[in-house]
């Protein structure tokens, strides 16, 4: 019986990552650090870390029937929006595909949400599509979440 985990798994093997044959492909150590300056962005809720890491004009497709937010400014100020009240953040990532100028990976996200502070734990995939090596110009992410309120004193 194939678990959610071993299909990832299956997924990840089949779409090992491959050599860059070119300067502006990207390969599984630039997406992995590209995603640990993502990590550092979102644990430290800083809208321009995570700016830094798009083209000016890039899209980001938060939601897949929603239109995608187009361009740093945009991305920035969604990043600032949506993290403004999270805490004690905690971002790990599985590189799962890497070919030509994209990165297909699977992420975890735990943080506190305020007011209230019910923990929050997002489990979702991102497709990056590079500029360059150390830039993405565009990325749609797909994701659910599960929320574990406060439990009440006397719980």
């Amino acid at each position: 019986m194939l678990t959610r985990r071993t299909s990832l798994l299956a997924l990840a093997a089949l779409g090992a990552c491959a050599p860059a044959s070119r300067d502006d492909l990207i390969d599984a150590a630039a997406f992995s650090a590209w995603l640990d300056r993502y990590k550092q962005a979102w644990e430290t809720r800083d809208a321009a870390l995570a700016g830094a890491l798009f083209t000016a004009d890039a899209s980001y497709h938060e939601m897949p029937f929603d239109a995608p937010m187009q361009g740093r400014d945009a991305i920035e100020a969604y990043w600032t929006r949506v993290t403004a009240t999270q805490s004690d953040v905690r971002f790990t990532y599985d590189v799962l595909s890497c070919a030509g100028e994209q990165g297909i990976c699977h992420w975890h996200a735990t943080l506190k949400s305020a007011p209230g502070g019910a923990t929050i734990d997002l489990d979702g995939v991102f497709v990056c599509e590079f500029a360059d090596a150390r830039k993405v110009k565009a990325l749609k992410e797909w994701w659910h979440v599960r929320v574990t309120p406060v439990a009440a004193p006397g719980e």
